[in-house]
């Protein structure tokens, strides 16, 4: 693949960190604005070079960082306009809502949960008591643009309570050019490993891609907080098909219209081994309803077609591992296959990764990477070497922790044989100084001709107005 060297153009500065980049046409403008979501809740757009506020729910957002040192998954997390924004003003949030904090499903939840394959009670938890034993409720509203005024509120979709602090998704909320529908991709629930299996559990709403019909049931609806499908009022579960399962952690899904189809992108966040990027082109999602219906009758619903990327058995195309420490001589410490059972299970019912890149990689011309940012097909012609490929960004270099932290853009391209496809590091000529620069999200104009990236100086969400939003340039 060939060496591509980009330039970085800053848009805006001192910025909280920022979660969604996305352009929208404003009802009666006439120009696509960028907009920028960030954590703590507000969202702006430019005009003119200008930034203005669009909307500031940060009140109706939980405090963030106060657990857990600074650092957070929780927040403003989704924003997506609908496909006819400009002519009806509707925009969807996703976020997590003030005064739920609970005290975590697991006692010191915010310690990442490691399983122990030799004691099988810690491959077998159970999320039990879950009205008092979980972290947050999230929530997923549709919003109005009134004619020459405020954004306001008209219904809640969904409420989901959480267990964990982390892996709620982030650019969470994407609308499908194939079916008109809101998708949803959320994580698996948070801690690590995924102690309790939810993204593998057909009636768990966790770890899934979910696509809501919002032109269905229009009414304003106030839908019960839940954790599982069949909880949900049938009016509800009525609006919902699952297109995938077998999340960890998403940064969105992306769509590319290659001829007369769309190919899908997501990225799936790694545990300790690498992180991954999956395609998929034909899917079948299965209704919400026939999930429930398979439930009740304890029997498996018809699953041919229906995507399973394959956690927790599976951390991209490998078996899910953990470390084992050889005290004696680090350098030879084994990874051990954390859930066996699982990984025999789903070995052939799940999608292999497009691109897999490693958390320790020693090839001169890769990277070891942290955690995936995002995920953006590329259909412009100002980078002529991206055209047509898949772009990605990772949120710190592993090399060494030694400071400043650097993030690291890549890209991929599909392969026509359909197998594990290599990427190529991006490089980059801004020069962030003594400032550490972690890319936390990454973003694209409608048409897909452009792309935005959001960088942080901190990776903690309470350390404020560190975020710069540039224009990737060639």
């Amino acid at each position: 693949m060939t060496k591509v060297k980009v330039s970085l153009r800053p848009i805006v500065s001192k910025l909280n960190m920022p979660t969604v980049l996305k352009t929208a046409i404003l009802p009666a403008d006439s120009i696509e604005r960028l907009f920028i979501a960030t954590q703590v809740g507000e969202i702006f757009y430019i005009q003119n070079g200008v930034i203005r506020t669009f909307l500031d729910i940060s009140p109706r957002i939980l405090k963030l960082g106060a657990s857990s040192g600074g650092y957070d998954e929780r927040g403003l997390l989704g924003l997506a306009f609908h496909p006819e924004f400009y002519y009806n003003g509707l925009f969807y949030l996703h976020y997590s809502v003030a005064g739920t904090q609970g005290p975590g499903a697991l006692p010191g939840a915010f310690e990442s949960f490691k399983p122990n394959p030799c004691d099988p009670g810690s491959l077998n938890l159970k999320w039990i008591n879950r009205e008092m034993h979980y972290d947050h409720i999230d929530t997923v509203e549709e919003w109005m643009l009134q004619p020459k005024g405020q954004p306001q509120k008209r219904r809640t979709l969904l409420n989901l309570r959480r267990p964990f602090l982390n892996h709620n998704g982030v650019n969470s909320l994407n609308f499908s050019p194939e079916t008109g529908k809101l998708v949803l991709t959320t994580g698996d629930g948070g801690s690590g490993y995924d102690p309790f299996n939810l993204s593998q559990d057909n009636m768990e709403i966790a770890g899934k891609i979910i696509e809501i019909d919002v032109a269905k049931n229009p009414f304003n609806y106030n839908p019960p907080v839940v954790t599982r499908f069949h909880e949900l009022p049938a009016p509800i579960q009525e609006t919902l098909t699952v297109m995938a399962k077998g999340v960890r952690n998403i940064p969105g899904i992306s769509f590319q219209r290659v001829y007369n189809q769309y190919v899908k992108y997501v990225g799936n966040v790694g545990q300790a081994l690498v992180e991954s990027i999956f395609s998929f082109v034909h899917h079948r999602p299965i209704p919400v309803t026939q999930l429930v219906q398979a439930s009740l009758m304890n029997s498996e619903p018809d699953q041919e077609g229906f995507i399973n990327f394959g956690w927790r058995g599976w951390e991209g195309a490998f078996p899910t591992s953990m470390i084992r420490g050889c005290s004696a001589n680090p350098t030879l410490d084994q990874k051990t296959m954390a859930y066996y059972n699982e990984a025999v299970k789903t070995s052939v019912k799940r999608l292999q990764p497009l691109t897999s890149y490693f958390h320790k990689d020693p090839r001169p011309d890769k990277f070891g990477g942290t955690a995936l940012t995002g995920v953006q097909p590329y259909m412009g012609k100002g980078i002529p070497s991206l055209t047509g490929s898949v772009v990605f960004t990772d949120l710190a270099r592993d090399k060494g922790a030694q400071p400043p932290v650097r993030g690291v853009l890549a890209y991929t391209r599909v392969p026509t044989d359909c197998k594990l496809n290599d990427f190529s590091v991006i490089e980059t000529d801004y020069n962030f100084g003594s400032q550490s620069a972690y890319y936390v999200s990454l973003g694209t104009n409608l048409d897909q001709t452009r792309l935005y990236l959001g960088v942080y100086g901190s990776m903690k969400v309470a350390d404020f107005n560190q975020g710069t939003v540039f224009e990737i340039v060639s």
